[in-house]
């Protein structure tokens, strides 16, 4: 691909989830060009770690499957450096991620539409994309799809403890729901997760595999975009290097930027387009003075209540390393623990009862374990993840220098404001109040972590600010909107003043949603197809959903 010989209508950085609905729908037409650039490394069919579900720990800080961010030291987190995994991989963090499919609430997308600018963006307008990007493995209905590229398996949740988890949380006063992504998101059920047939199921697999030998259709590995060029005020390619081969670029009609809540920014701002004082700090030429790109970053954090189990009926026996090999070639014949993420049930809670919306989730899980893959204690065991949704704390995503390879200073100020910290002890009192529960009484070896010690709000406060970990879900730095510090444009997700250049991707949330943020970026970027090519929107679908009496 040499300088400047190559020009495309559609130019898409970043192969991840976002950037491979865009690659399907935009290649779609044979008379478009489409370039998708993507700094990691393929997904290959043979790597177990992408495809096994239970594989899932071994990409997370594998310097060949993730990028391995961290923020700045965090003052509320006894100024840790909380880890962040992101995918380096064709199909971006959903080739990595623990598979879990939740839209959020109908309100989340609400209140995105209450914004002036925003009315596009109501539940109506984004059921059909979810719809049209689905295929549920319970069937279609009102509120589910069952045909779209992205085929879903709700979690079997055959060991005992998931249906123990969901027996106590309705002895904690909890409902049961049919399906979280349908008319009610609140209350405990198995979860929908991206996987079939014990395959991972990844936006790459998805969306770009099946289209990939279109002749209009360029994927392109390996490739770090370093700066989008402009003429003036529109964007008219990109510059990117690739490992031996040096500086290349190439010409766009459109660039789209789905490099994610961290790159989209970091792009923006060493390509001029950013905060004009920050630009100005390493020395790079303002090409617009956008002073939201960067700003506005939000995630969710969550800890892990952690019980022994009395009986020997947890999935733990499944870490040994000794039994990886069995566990293998079991999942090769399509059988065995490998043919499961494990995160196959779980809820959402209001933390309080005037909350208009759940804004707390829990996933269970049948053993203890880190996120990383390791184990906290021996024996059986088994964990809640929970965490608050609908944080108050924003953070940043700022450049460090005008080298591209050096990762912008990412701050997210959790914990910061007492409201976060007044919905953090609601949550781990909320766990504990259903791992406590009759039910779990024949199994209950004793809470492990944080342990009986923990109790005041100042213990508690303290035992998260040691050890929460972020459930990977960055997203808020370059958002939709029409204020001063909106980003894109909410009905064409052009960056505000430029042409030729846009932001598909978590980053354009204006406030995060009520769970985990795959899905909801896999229906923006459907969304996102439809806008760029000019298409007629799907019509507002008006199926009701749940809202809770208060």
């Amino acid at each position: 691909m040499a300088d400047g010989t190559r020009a495309y209508d559609f130019v898409i950085v970043g192969g991840g989830s976002a950037g491979c609905v865009l690659a399907h729908r935009l290649s779609a037409d044979p008379a478009c060009r489409v370039l998708v650039l993507e700094a990691g490394r393929p997904d290959s069919w043979w790597d177990v770690f992408i495809h096994m579900p239970a594989a899932l720990p071994f990409p997370i800080g594998s310097r060949f499957y993730d990028w391995r961010y961290e923020s700045e030291p965090e003052p509320q987190m006894a100024d840790r450096r909380i880890y962040h995994a992101r995918g380096k991989v064709l199909g971006g963090s959903s080739s990595i991620n623990g598979m879990i499919f939740q839209r959020g609430n109908p309100l989340d997308y609400e209140r995105w539409a209450s914004e002036p600018g925003m009315e596009t963006w109501r539940y109506a307008d984004c059921l059909p994309y979810f719809k049209r990007m689905e295929s549920c493995g319970e069937g279609a209905d009102a509120w589910r799809g069952g045909d779209g590229p992205l085929v879903l398996e709700r979690g079997p949740a055959k060991n005992p403890l998931f249906e123990t988890f969901l027996a106590a949380a309705e002895e904690a006063g909890h409902e049961r729901t049919s399906d979280v992504n349908g008319y009610r998101q609140e209350g405990f059920a198995r979860f929908d997760r991206n996987l079939t047939r014990g395959l991972r199921w990844s936006a790459a697999r998805a969306y770009l595999h099946p289209v990939k030998r279109r002749p209009n259709l360029d994927v392109v590995c390996g490739a770090h975009a370093t700066q989008i060029l402009f003429e003036g005020q529109r964007a008219v390619g990109i510059e990117f290097t690739r490992a031996r081969r040096g500086r290349a670029r190439v010409t766009a009609g459109e660039l789209i930027s789905c490099g994610g809540a961290f790159n989209s920014p970091q792009l923006l701002q060493l390509s001029g387009v950013g905060p004009a004082g920050l630009l100005a700090q390493h020395g790079i030429r303002a090409v617009s003075d956008l002073p939201g790109v960067g700003e506005n970053l939000q995630d969710h954090l969550e800890v892990y209540v952690q019980h022994l189990c009395r009986e020997p009926i947890s999935m733990s026996p499944a870490l040994s390393p000794w039994r990886r090999p069995w566990i293998g070639a079991q999942w090769l014949l399509g059988r065995g623990p490998g043919m499961t993420n494990h995160f196959e049930a779980g809820g959402f809670a209001r933390s309080k009862a005037t909350a208009e919306e759940p804004d707390l989730m829990f996933h269970f899980l049948p053993l203890a374990v880190r996120y990383d893959g390791s184990r906290p204690t021996p024996g059986h065991g088994y964990q809640l993840h929970v965490g608050p949704m609908l944080a108050e704390a924003r953070g940043s995503v700022r450049i460090r220098s005008a080298d591209p390879k050096q990762p912008p200073a990412l701050r997210f100020n959790y914990l910061a404001t007492q409201r976060d910290r007044d919905d953090w002890l609601a949550a781990v009192r909320s766990a504990r109040e259903i791992l406590s529960q009759p039910a779990f009484a024949p199994f209950d070896g004793g809470e492990s972590s944080p342990g009986p010690d923990v109790r005041s709000d100042r213990e508690i406060l303290d035992w998260v600010a040691r050890d929460a970990e972020t459930a990977l879900h960055p997203s808020g730095t370059c958002r939709m909107g029409t204020g001063p510090e909106a980003v894109v444009d909410p009905a064409s997700l052009r960056v505000h003043g430029l042409d030729g250049v846009r932001v598909v991707d978590a980053s354009v949330m204006p406030t995060i949603t009520n769970g985990n943020i795959y899905a909801p970026v896999m229906m923006i970027a459907e969304k996102a197809a439809d806008l760029v090519l000019g298409n007629t929107p799907l019509p507002a679908d008006p199926a009701p959903f749940y809202r809770a009496p208060i």
